[in-house]
């Protein structure tokens, strides 16, 4: 049975630092888009809510718009009620029938004016309610401009992007998979907890990149070697020497490249 083979320092260093660059340049995928995707999200939202006060100001005002109507009926039937009795007094036979019938026309004009009065204060509300409705009429028309605008920004970003991006995804998860668990967990811990999310960095003039603290010659020395993973003391970051850099930044830019 034929041993299986043992994965280098050497080859796991590449295989971070590959996996590196393809993250990073999702990244840079990523920020390119911005807070377009949120944006849209919360302009969508915000539609989504104006949409459902529109809805329920509109049935604000069919209601008073119904109730109107009722009083409007009432008005008739108390008009109406009013000439029945006003028939009836003409055949009154004493004056208790006749006070009697009196009292319920006054009842019905109290119910005339309450209702006209009821009538003005629904008008009233429906006005109200409309200058409101108009306003949100024209935020809603203001953000659905807003949105497309938005929309339009992000679907050329996405076309420009979404097949790199999926390329690159697809990359990092094959790369992931290569690498051992232990280091994985390592890589994501030390880029969860830096600004730029470099979790491996070349060294760069005596220096690890982005940092001004000089590693010793020795130490140099050791990382050119590529026989142990080595972290930066101060920033707890990867190393590798620029030459393996250079040369995986070239090999992803041909996977990138197609």
């Amino acid at each position: 049975m034929a041993k299986k083979t043992e994965t280098t320092v050497e080859e796991k260093l590449r295989a971070l630092y590959d996996l590196q660059l393809i993250d990073s340049r999702i990244d840079e995928i990523k920020n390119l888009r911005g807070e377009l995707p949120l944006e849209v999200e919360d302009l969508e939202n915000e539609i989504t809510g104006l949409k459902t006060k529109i809805e329920k100001i509109n049935a604000e005002i069919k209601e008073s718009e119904h109730s109107i109507a009722e009083q409007k009926n009432t008005i008739e039937s108390a008009k109406e009620l009013h000439k029945k009795y006003e028939e009836k007094l003409k055949n009154v036979r004493n004056n208790r029938e006749y006070n009697s019938i009196v009292k319920e026309q006054e009842f019905q004009e109290l119910e005339t004016q309450l209702a006209e009065k009821k009538i003005k204060e629904y008008k009233a509300r429906i006005e109200q309610k409309q200058e409101i409705l108009n306003q949100v009429n024209a935020n809603l028309d203001e953000r659905s401009k807003h949105l497309e605008a938005k929309k339009g920004e992000l679907d050329i970003i996405l076309k420009e992007t979404q097949k790199e991006e999926d390329l690159l995804l697809k990359k990092s998860e094959e790369f992931e998979k290569s690498i051992e668990e232990r280091l994985i967990n390592a890589y994501k811990r030390i880029r969860s907890s830096v600004k730029n999310g470099l979790a491996i960095v070349a060294i760069e003039r005596g220096a690890s990149g982005g940092s001004y603290f000089s590693i010793p010659p020795q130490v140099q020395l050791e990382i050119a070697s590529r026989n142990k993973i080595i972290t930066d003391e101060h920033s707890g970051r990867i190393l590798v020497d620029a030459d393996l850099a250079r040369e995986e930044q070239d090999k992803i830019q041909k996977i990138i490249a197609g």
